[in-house]
């Protein structure tokens, strides 16, 4: 790069002037009187001018350099903000879908809570409604009974919706015969009570009185099983219960 003089522009300058003065006082017809030192000293100061458009050059190299720069760091900043506002909109769009899963989840949980929950209330009020349906029940006292009426009664002491399980159990045990007995075992009745004097629990007529054996043999599988209908599982999985 070439070298820029201040003081060689001024000289230049002062050169110039003289120079044209000159001039001018030649055009008015004065002899012009320079001396060798003048042209020394006006070559110098022409090759210090020349100078300065290189510097010139360098000047505005630099300035667009730094134009560059600032426009790079500008749009490196622009970048790094859209990547952040990106980054933060991602964000937000991840928690909101965290926030509303975990939404959708506790609803589901609370639902299936309250299904349960009405569940066991159904479930205990059948309970209660047959428990009173039992201690409430009686029988007209018959000398003797037939498998209709022995089923009609049991139809009103057992649940509506665990009937069809009771009566399973009832046909392989006795096939409806209150009077039924085991030989072997001594179980007798409707359900098979071993022995048949545990019944009497429900009644001292368990003997005779089918609706005795019907509401023992209910309390008896609702306590070992939960349910006449639990009992028949047991039952088709081990012949007995």
């Amino acid at each position: 790069m070439s070298r820029i003089s201040v003081r060689g522009f001024a000289v230049a300058s002062a050169t110039a002037v003289t120079t044209v003065g000159a001039v001018v006082g030649v055009a008015s017809g004065a002899t012009a009187q320079v001396s060798d030192d003048n042209f020394e000293a006006t070559a110098a100061d022409t090759t210090l001018l020349a100078d300065i458009p290189a510097g010139q050059q360098a000047q505005v190299q630099t300035a667009s350099l730094t134009q560059q720069a600032e426009a790079q760091a500008s749009a490196a900043d622009t970048a790094a903000q859209k990547s952040a506002e990106e980054s933060a909109r991602l964000q937000a769009a991840k928690d909101a879908t965290a926030k509303k899963q975990a939404a959708e989840d506790k609803a589901a949980e609370a639902k299936k809570a309250k299904e349960a929950a009405e569940e066991k209330a159904k479930q205990e009020k059948a309970e209660k409604e047959s428990a009173n349906s039992i201690a409430s029940f009686s029988a007209t006292v018959q000398s003797s009974y037939t498998v209709a009426q022995v089923q009609a009664i049991a139809r009103q002491i057992v649940p509506a919706d665990q009937f069809q399980c009771f009566s399973n159990i009832v046909n392989h045990e006795s096939t409806w015969n209150y009077r039924a007995q085991n030989a072997s075992s001594g179980a007798y009745g409707l359900v098979q009570a071993l022995p048949g004097s545990k019944m009497a629990s429900a009644g001292a007529d368990w003997q005779t009185n089918p609706a005795t054996q019907i509401k023992w043999g209910l309390g008896y599988m609702n306590d070992r099983y939960e349910s006449p209908c639990g009992a028949w599982s047991f039952w088709q999985a081990n012949n007995w219960y």
